[in-house]
């Protein structure tokens, strides 16, 4: 059930948009979509290292090794994936796992949904038919094919959904953990806990406003929280170790797999949550547009994402300590001096790193009501202009509750991001 629609026309009206209403959604994009990617330096050297099955020698040559693992796959799945090629595969201004099946079936005419071929029937006639291809011949031809197809989507989709879920308690609590170098161990968990649950409470509650609404109130914060790690990392590279940028070369990353061997390969789920989130860019494609957010990803979050993992890595080269896990975190590497600011900037960003993943699910879930593969649900269009910017109640309520579910069940950052390895 819609309502407060916008109409199938916003949508073919957001298309050709110009520059400066371009920039405008390029800046909400910052505070929905890229909260989750842009707060990853809070904990992924951390979880890189959890499993202390890594040695580190004089050379620094595991800690150049896992920049190197950051680096390229920062540049190949976000940078080269989604942005090159990905967000291309929209459906009519919409992204997603199940856009993508709808984009297939409708060229391919392979749906087994009860509305995809309905749906494709409708749509098809506004582009001429793709020629015919192997790939496409065995897709028509065999059911089997199809059904695994269908399979997929719906695996992807509950991934992203289990993203909705996992995400915004790591994210929250891996900022809200930099109190563990100001407080005892004994007040750990009487503090960490309840100020992350009531955190999370007060974004779910804030979803109901739209995207219109909070991508203005949080695209401030993650400008600010992006210039504040670019800054930190710039001056941990020329005051702890300038040649740190020599680990960009692959070389390093290879080395560090010929010599960690099994402690190397354990630790490549802590280096992949450096792109946790990075799917939002297409799961939120209907939220905003292709080009605001290339632009958002290209101009500002990558840049201040690789000088933040830089920066890191220079200060962890100088004050390594693998037996201690808290002294490779994000915050020993801020200086003394404004490390309480930059929490507070950290726990608000963090805030805005659930955004990306919540906003998606939304799409999600609307995509599959209108392919009938859910039940049907309220659906409030929050803008009058831009067609894909929704909010569900139910799915809100529903992830707030699953969400604080794992916090207290798990009741540490280790253990969450753990699970989120486990489900990347």
């Amino acid at each position: 059930m819609d309502a407060e629609s916008g109409g199938g026309g916003a949508a073919r009206a957001a298309r050709r948009k110009p520059w400066s209403a371009e920039l405008l959604l390029a800046y909400q994009s910052l505070g929905v979509v890229y909260g989750d990617v842009a707060t990853s330096p809070l904990y992924v050297f951390k979880s890189a290292f959890a499993g202390g099955d890594i040695e580190h020698s004089a050379g620094n040559e595991e800690i150049y090794g896992v920049l190197s693992l950051v680096f390229w796959t920062l540049t190949l799945i976000p940078l080269l994936k989604y942005v090159f090629f990905v967000l291309r595969a929209d459906d009519h201004g919409e992204g997603g796992t199940f856009a993508l099946y709808s984009l297939i079936c409708r060229r391919v005419r392979a749906g087994l949904l009860p509305d995809a071929d309905e749906l494709a029937a409708r749509r098809e006639g506004a582009s001429p038919p793709a020629p015919l291809s192997a790939v496409r011949a065995a897709l028509e031809r065999h059911r089997v094919l199809q059904r695994l197809l269908l399979l997929l989507a719906l695996l992807g989709t509950c991934m992203v959904i289990g993203d909705g879920v996992l995400t915004p308690a790591v994210s929250v609590f891996s900022a809200v953990s930099g109190l563990e170098l100001e407080l005892d161990n004994e007040q750990h968990e009487y503090i960490l806990l309840p100020v992350t649950c009531a955190i999370l409470v007060g974004l779910f509650t804030l979803q109901h406003y739209g995207t219109h609404r909070v991508g203005f109130l949080f695209a401030p914060i993650v400008c600010l929280w992006l210039l504040c790690i670019s800054i930190i990392g710039l001056y941990n590279i020329l005051h702890w170790n300038p040649h740190v940028y020599r680990a960009l070369s692959p070389y390093y990353a290879y080395k560090f797999l010929q010599k960690t061997q099994r402690g190397g390969w354990m630790s490549l789920g802590g280096i992949l949550l450096c792109v946790t989130g990075s799917e939002a860019m297409y799961a939120d494609l209907g939220h905003f547009s292709q080009s605001s957010i290339k632009i958002a990803f290209t101009s500002l979050v990558y840049p201040a994402l690789i000088l933040a993992y830089m920066g890191q890595a220079a200060y962890i080269s100088r004050h390594h300590n693998f037996e201690n896990i808290n002294h490779i975190g994000f915050y020993v590497s801020v200086p003394e001096k404004i490390r309480w600011p930059v929490l507070v900037i950290a726990i608000l960003a963090a805030v805005i790193g659930s955004q990306a993943v919540i906003t998606g699910t939304f799409s999600i879930i609307k995509q599959c009501c209108s392919l009938s593969c859910f039940p049907k649900v309220k659906i409030v269009h929050t803008s009058s202009t831009v067609h894909g910017q929704i909010y569900i109640p139910e799915i809100n309520w529903i992830l707030m509750i699953l969400c604080l579910a794992v916090t207290i069940g798990f009741r540490d950052t280790k253990h969450l991001t753990n699970a989120q390895v486990w489900r990347s």
